[in-house]
């Protein structure tokens, strides 16, 4: 089965090169020194200190497996000047309720790199799925628990 392609900005891509760079020379090297001190106790049998350490071992190297996984199939987007005005992933959109007038800024990016509370939201996300390939003008439904929100989409950069 083939593995899914992972669609990252290039501010998304250097952000998880980081993190699993940080994980590899860093953090592996910290939990080794945990694991080795906590041996020193003694009985690991009971040692929480030890058990802790293992299990933050086994975290970090399966954060590292995902992280190659999705740098391996990373695909970067470029950001491309938009003469039309359509919403593509890397865009940054201005959206305006239309039912309390507040505007919300987000920047449309791959799951990966997805952060609701730094405004980056993810193209497979509602309300990405919806402003997708629309463009200024355009008003759009997104369908969420609570029932639906209409945006306008006031500017697309």
């Amino acid at each position: 089965m083939a593995e899914k392609e992972v669609i990252l900005t290039q501010e998304g891509l250097i952000k998880l090169e980081n993190e699993l760079e940080n994980l590899k020379s860093v953090r592996r090297r910290e939990v080794a020194e945990r694991i080795k001190q906590a041996i020193e106790f003694g009985d690991i049998s009971e040692n929480s200190e030890y058990e802790d350490a293992k299990n933050e071992q086994a975290f970090i190297e399966g954060r590292i497996l995902t992280l190659e996984k999705m740098l391996r199939n990373a695909r970067v987007i470029e950001h491309v000047e938009n003469d039309s005005n359509f919403v593509h992933v890397g865009a940054k959109v201005v959206l305006k309720d239309l039912e309390d007038q507040q505007q919300y800024e987000y920047t449309i990016v791959g799951s990966a790199e997805a952060d609701p509370l730094k405004n980056k939201i993810s193209y497979e996300s509602p309300v990405g799925k919806a402003i997708l390939g629309k463009k200024e003008g355009d008003v759009v439904e997104v369908f969420v628990p609570m029932g639906k929100i209409k945006y306008e989409i006031m500017t697309v950069v």
